[in-house]
């Protein structure tokens, strides 16, 4: 069997726009926040960012898995481990958000509470997700590449949900004060977050 499969390729498109979203936790340059709300994102930034390797591996997995016309199980075993892997940085990052406490500006604590609750709900579905790639028939290739197309749009739509409320974290001037942490920008430059 030449070339790989298309809903493969699609799973792996879908799984790089979720690394984008930590990502986008490396805002872009500005520098004129208070000692406070550097401290605040210096903490954030430095949690954030073996979680986002993590994210990283996960997704360099799948691409990986994806392109090698790879057997059903190899597939469901990597996707699945890899699921978990997300599951467990998006805590790890709304864990150390909580922990951080609000950043020093206006509704700084609705923003910390929401970016939390979407990390923890990102979370969830990765885990959710696990489940349902743990559950596919590799027996029936025919299903199982239909599973994973079922997956691939859950995917599609968790990357864009999450990188909204990370956004709203990231307005003025807490971006300015992430951006100038060394540990933000070096999670800034995914290897596997760009698709054809």
């Amino acid at each position: 069997m030449e070339g790989t499969n298309p809903v493969n390729k699609k799973l792996a498109a879908a799984l790089s726009g979720g690394a984008v979203l930590v990502l986008a936790l490396s805002g872009c340059g500005g520098d004129d926040s208070s000692e406070k709300l550097n401290s605040w994102a210096k903490e954030v930034c430095d949690a954030v960012q073996p979680q986002a390797k993590k994210i990283e591996a996960a997704n360099a997995a799948i691409q990986k898995e994806t392109s090698d016309n790879s057997t059903p199980e190899a597939v469901q075993k990597t996707d699945a481990q890899a699921f978990q892997d997300m599951s467990d940085a998006y805590k790890a990052i709304g864990a150390a958000v909580t922990k951080a406490g609000a950043p020093d500006v206006e509704n700084g604590e609705k923003k910390q509470q929401d970016a939390v609750k979407e990390l923890n709900s990102i979370s969830s579905s990765y885990a959710s997700l696990k489940t349902q790639v743990d559950k596919l028939d590799t027996k029936d290739q025919a299903k199982f590449a239909n599973g994973l197309k079922d997956i691939a749009t859950e995917l599609d739509k968790l990357s864009k949900s999450g990188s909204d409320a990370l956004k709203t974290l990231e307005e003025g001037d807490v971006g300015k004060a992430m951006a100038k942490q060394q540990s933000c920008k070096g999670a800034s430059a995914p290897a596997s977050a760009t698709t054809s």
